[in-house]
C-alpha cells in the first residue's frame, strides 16, 4: 500500500484523525513555499500572491479552512475566504480572479467525520503529481517565514458567490418556465447555489436536504442515497429530480416515474444533444473503462466516438485536455464540460440536463432511453497477487469468456490500487449470464493469483 499523503483527489481522511489543524497549516505553508520555489508566484513583483479558499458544509471545515488559510498567510500569501461553495465553484473562481492558488476543504461524498484538502493551480486546474510530491516533502522541512508587512492577509468576499451563479446561469439560453425540479443538495455545498440557479432560469424548484447543519452532509441524502429524491419527485409530480454529493462535483438524476438516471445516461444524452447541434468537438466523448457497455453501444449507434480512460475524473480530464475534447465523464455522475468549467460541476450538469429537456421537448425518461444498460456484475477477489493478473490461466479464461459474450458483453479485470484485490467486472445480455461468467472468472483468478 502506498503511504503517499496525497491521493487521487488531494489529502483526505478523518478530521482530527489523519487530517489535523496542524497538518492543514503545514500544508498551507508547504504549498506556498513550493509554488514560490517553482516560480509559480514569480509574476508578483510588488503585490503578494493570493489564494481562493472554500469549503463544503462539514463542521470540521470551519477549523480546517482557518488552519490552511493561516498556513498560507504565514508564508506570505493573501487569502480570500469564499465560504461554503461547491468544489467546481472554487476552481472557477481561482481561474477568473487570477488567483495563484485555490484550495477546497471537502471529502466529497464521504461521511461527515471525514474531510479533505485539495489544491488548484493557477487557472483552476488540479496540481500536477510532481508538485503534490514536492509539497509533501516540504512538510518535514523548516524554512524561514516572512515577518512584518511580508505576511499575508485574510479577508472574505461574498460577492464571488454571485460571480459563480452568474457564470453557470449564462451557460444556457432557454427559459426553464414550466419545468418542476426537485433538488437534493446533500446538505452540502450545493444547498444554496443549485436551487438558486435553477430558479433564476425559470424552473419551479422544490429543495430537499438543502439545510446544512455542519453535521448532516451526505447523511442518507444526495447522490449516494437517492430514496428521498425518488419519493419527492413522485409526491410533487415533478418533471425530474437532481441529486448532488457533498461538494457538488457530481450530479445524478431521477425521471418523473422515479427511475434513477446515472452518469452514463447523462453523458450520453448531452453527447447526442451536442452532436446533433454540431458542437461535439471531433464527434468524441470521453468516458472510463467502467462505463456500461450500453453507453458505448448507444454512442456507436449515434455515430459518436468514445475515448476511454482509466477510472477517475483526473484521467478523463487529462484525455480531454490532451486532445481538445470538451465533454467527458463517469458513471458516478462526474461530468466535465471544458468550455464552461475546469473540472466536473454537478450544478452545471443539472442545469444542462434541464435545458436539454426544454430544448428537445422530450421527457428525461425519453432522453435517458438512448442507453440500454446491460446487466453488470462486479466481484472483488481478495488475497491475491495483483501482478499475477497476466497469468496464462487468467488470460485464457478471459479470452474464453469474451468469445462467449461476443458483442453483447465484455470482461474487465482491474487490480486495486491499495489492496491485494483484483476486481472482476462482467457485463452480459442477461443478469444470469453476467453472474455465471463473473463467478467462473473469479474462481480462476482466485486460484491462479493466490498469494
Amino acid at each position: 500500500m502506498s503511504d503517499r499523503l496525497f491521493g487521487t483527489d488531494g489529502v483526505r481522511g478523518l478530521a482530527n484523525g489523519l487530517l489535523t489543524a496542524n497538518l492543514a497549516t503545514s500544508l498551507g505553508v508547504a504549498a506556498a513555499q513550493v509554488l514560490t520555489e517553482r516560480g509559480e508566484f514569480a509574476a508578483h513583483k510588488t503585490d503578494r500572491p493570493f489564494a481562493i479558499v472554500g469549503r463544503d458544509s462539514r463542521a470540521s471545515g470551519e477549523f480546517l479552512q482557518a488552519a490552511v488559510s493561516a498556513g498560507l498567510a504565514s508564508a506570505g500569501v493573501d487569502v480570500i475566504d469564499v465560504g461554503s461553495l461547491p468544489t467546481p465553484a472554487v476552481a472557477y473562481l481561482t481561474d477568473i480572479t487570477g488567483a495563484d492558488l485555490g484550495c477546497m476543504l471537502s471529502a466529497s461524498h464521504n461521511p461527515m467525520p471525514d474531510n479533505g484538502i485539495k489544491f488548484f493551480a493557477r487557472g483552476g486546474v488540479k496540481l500536477d503529481d510532481a508538485i503534490e510530491d514536492d509539497i509533501e516533502s516540504h512538510l518535514s522541512q523548516v524554512n524561514p517565514l516572512p515577518t512584518g508587512a511580508g505576511v499575508g492577509r485574510i479577508r472574505t468576499d461574498s460577492s464571488l458567490v454571485e460571480k459563480y451563479i452568474h457564470h453557470v446561469s449564462n451557460t444556457i439560453t432557454v427559459n426553464l418556465a414550466g419545468l418542476t425540479v426537485v433538488v437534493d443538495g446533500a446538505n452540502g455545498a450545493a444547498s444554496l447555489v443549485a436551487p438558486e440557479i435553477l430558479r433564476r432560469a425559470g424552473a419551479h424548484v422544490i429543495s430537499i436536504h438543502c439545510d446544512p447543519t455542519g453535521l448532516n452532509i451526505n447523511d442518507n441524502c444526495g447522490s449516494t442515497h437517492m430514496g428521498d429524491l425518488v419519493a419527492a419527485v413522485k409526491e410533487h409530480k415533478a418533471d425530474l429530480g437532481i441529486a448532488h454529493d457533498g461538494d457538488a462535483d457530481r450530479c445524478l438524476a431521477v425521471d418523473a416515474d422515479g427511475n434513477i438516471v446515472d452518469g452514463d445516461q447523462i453523458l450520453a444524452m448531452l453527447a447526442i444533444g451536442r452532436h446533433s447541434q454540431g458542437t461535439l468537438v471531433s464527434g468524441t466523448v470521453v468516458a472510463t473503462v467502467m462505463s456500461n457497455l450500453g453507453f458505448t453501444l448507444a454512442m456507436r449507434q449515434a455515430g459518436i466516438s468514445v475515448a476511454t480512460t482509466a477510472v477517475g475524473d483526473r484521467y478523463v480530464l487529462e484525455e480531454m485536455r490532451a486532445h481538445g475534447y470538451t465533454l467527458g465523464g463517469e458513471q458516478s455522475g462526474h461530468v466535465v464540460m471544458l468550455e464552461h468549467a475546469t473540472t466536473g460541476d454537478g450544478v452545471l450538469t443539472g442545469l444542462q440536463i434541464c435545458a436539454l429537456i426544454k430544448e428537445s421537448g422530450k421527457t428525461l425518461a425519453e432522453l435517458a432511453a438512448c442507453v440500454v444498460r446491460l446487466p453488470q456484475v462486479l466481484i472483488n477477489v481478495p488475497d491475491v497477487d495483483k501482478s499475477a493478473i497476466a497469468h496464462p490461466d487468467v488470460q485464457a479464461s478471459i479470452a474464453e469468456c469474451e468469445a462467449q459474450l461476443g458483442e453483447t458483453g465484455r470482461v474487465l479485470l482491474r487490480p486495486s490500487g491499495t489492496e491485494p484485490v483484483i476486481r472482476v467486472m462482467v457485463e452480459a445480455a442477461t443478469q444470469d449470464q453476467a453472474n455465471e461468467v463473473a463467478q467462473r472468472l473469479a474462481r480462476v483468478v482466485a486460484q491462479a493469483c493466490a498469494l
